[in-house]
């Protein structure tokens, strides 16, 4: 990185971060401190729902599955409109009719404390995971930038963002969020448009998108009914329907965005707004993902894209056998570039002949990469080899001009302090209004309860920030973050559902149902993911734990008899 990327970089980090603050440092109260005293625009919902998800994660992770496995994963988010419909319909009404700071005040009004207590604690606990993840990505950055240890970029990246995230509270991080998704959007859009100019002349976008259907990146729908295949069309309106659901309508980091609406419109307008538009900005960040795999078949990829694993491996006792291996890679992806070029401009009829030296190569390249793999592990057993992560971050480093290099950068940054910022606030909303209040010996004062979230904030920064030093063990960052939330969040929404629309059904029932459903969820999901072996994706836990919920709840009251 150059002078002019690092001016980018700060300035871009240093405006957000300035800007939300100013906005947003003189809050009194909790109102103000977790709900931005419900006086912000649709517009600020909206793009704060979005920016919310929109972590290092979407840009390093997304763009990897892209070049991976092509645009398949944009089904994941085919549920969400649908979801927006009916969260418009009931939850936003219920609550911010109620005046409630947290969506788990309600079940308290609607059950007993026990409920409540044990659906904000599954959240808690999801949520803080996933924020340790959440800072693992741009942990990543800093990490091939500098070569620095991951686990000191894990404490910087996650110290840096609580430090805002106290000072400011939530209308600072609505804020921030206006100005990340705006800047992402931008940067994303010119990201894609100079990987196709990076292409052979002969290669424009339209055969770019041919040479990738041909290797199947842009298959975008599959309508085959296959409840092992994670990414499908029912999955994604079925099992993504019901995540999206209990995402955007029980957790807390989004029930929070749309709470600081000024009104229930506007909350409404928010919803809305991310219903219609997430769809389309996912779109896109696949879109580059395959562009820059058809980018890699025509310039020579490295033979591992994390960076600072190969540098380790240089400077090591394995470095002949290294170099050996990437002399070897590069030999054969000269080969089967040249080959591509040429095949590019033949018909179906005519490509066959190349088919089988391509497959070669490809065959050839991969065992390269798996000794490649193998070094590594020797070297520093401690090593994450999951590879896709790093190649949007590696293209970017290696092959775009110098300014944009330090705004994608700064992008990446300002995207995952906005998501990680949020999940902290959500997490201290959560602890101080059903915990802290809860078993507070007395009446907490608008002070204490203030301090408290602040004090939590801090509590939970440092243990999402323990979580990511080991957020290299577990895989594709966008996929942990899922399979982490479909464990949990279908037993959520059913607990919510029974609450709205099951008004029979008592607290005591509705508790050891959701205790029930649990149970079964992580002892079907747990050994998925330790073996790694998937016997029913993980987007069909949603729909599984919620309708277990629902089912174990009613037969509890009305067939056992328990009462509350």
């Amino acid at each position: 990185m150059t002078n002019l990327d690092w001016t980018l970089l700060t300035f871009t980090l240093l405006f957000i971060i300035v800007y939300g603050v100013y906005k947003n440092h003189k809050d009194k109260n909790i109102n103000g401190y977790l709900l931005g005293d419900q006086s912000l625009p649709w517009y600020h919902v909206g793009l704060s729902a979005m920016a919310t998800q929109a972590s290092a994660i979407t840009f390093l992770s997304t763009t990897g599955q892209g070049f991976d496995d092509g645009m398949r994963f944009v089904q994941f988010y085919f549920g969400l409109p649908l979801a927006m419909i009916v969260l418009c319909i009931t939850f936003v009404p219920i609550f911010h009719r109620l005046k409630v700071y947290t969506a788990y005040e309600y079940l308290e009004n609607r059950f007993d404390g026990k409920v409540r207590v044990f659906t904000a604690f599954l959240f808690l606990i999801q949520r803080g995971l996933s924020t340790g993840i959440s800072i693992y990505a741009p942990s990543i950055i800093l990490s091939t930038i500098f070569g620095w240890d991951i686990y000191w970029t894990n404490i910087l990246m996650g110290g840096m963002v609580l430090t805002y995230t106290v000072v400011g509270g939530t209308k600072a991080i609505s804020y921030t969020h206006l100005q990340q998704m705006i800047v992402i959007t931008v940067a994303m859009v010119l990201a894609g448009v100079i990987v196709v100019m990076m292409l052979p002349e002969s290669i424009g976008l339209v055969k770019a998108l041919k040479i990738a259907g041909k290797a199947n990146h842009t298959k975008v729908v599959s309508f085959d009914f296959n409840p092992k295949d994670r990414y499908n069309l029912w999955s994604g309106l079925i099992g993504g329907f019901f995540l999206q659901l209990s995402y955007f309508g029980t957790d807390q980091s989004q029930v929070g965005r749309y709470l600081t609406g000024e009104s229930i419109t506007q909350g409404r307008l928010g919803l809305v707004m991310n219903g219609l538009l997430k769809i389309p900005m996912q779109f896109l960040i696949l879109l580059v993902g395959v562009l820059v795999f058809v980018f890699y078949q025509f310039n020579t990829s490295p033979v591992f894209f994390n960076k600072v694993e190969t540098d380790k491996l240089r400077t090591s006792q394995y470095a002949p056998q290294f170099e050996s291996l990437e002399k070897r890679y590069n030999e054969v992806a000269e080969k089967r570039k040249n080959l591509l070029i040429v095949s590019a401009n033949l018909s179906n009829e005519q490509l066959e002949i190349y088919k089988n030296s391509l497959a070669e190569s490809d065959s050839i390249a991969k065992g390269l990469k798996g000794q490649v793999v193998d070094l590594i592990k020797k070297n520093n057993p401690a090593a994450s080899t999951n590879d896709r992560d790093f190649v949007f971050l590696r293209f970017v480093l290696d092959y775009l001009p110098h300014g944009l290099i330090g705004l994608l950068i700064a992008v990446i940054f300002a995207a995952s302090m906005g998501s990680i910022a949020s999940a902290y606030n959500s997490l201290a909303a959560t602890t101080v209004v059903d915990v802290y209040r809860k078993f507070s010996s007395k009446t907490p004062t608008e002070k204490s309860e203030l301090n408290a979230s602040k004090v939590s904030t801090i509590l939970w920064g440092l243990f999402c920030i323990f979580v990511a030093q080991y957020a290299n063990e577990l895989g594709n960052m966008i996929e942990v973050v899922n399979v982490l939330g479909s464990l949990f969040y279908g037993i959520i929404l059913g607990v919510f559902l029974v609450a709205f629309y099951f008004k029979n059904i008592g607290g005591t029932a509705t508790f050891w149902a959701a205790v029930i459903s649990q149970t079964i969820i992580l002892g079907i999901g747990i050994p998925q993911v330790i073996i790694k072996k998937e016997w029913i994706a993980y987007l069909w836990f949603n729909p599984i734990g919620c309708f277990l919920v629902i089912g174990i709840a009613w037969i509890l009251q009305k067939r056992i008899g328990i009462r509350s």
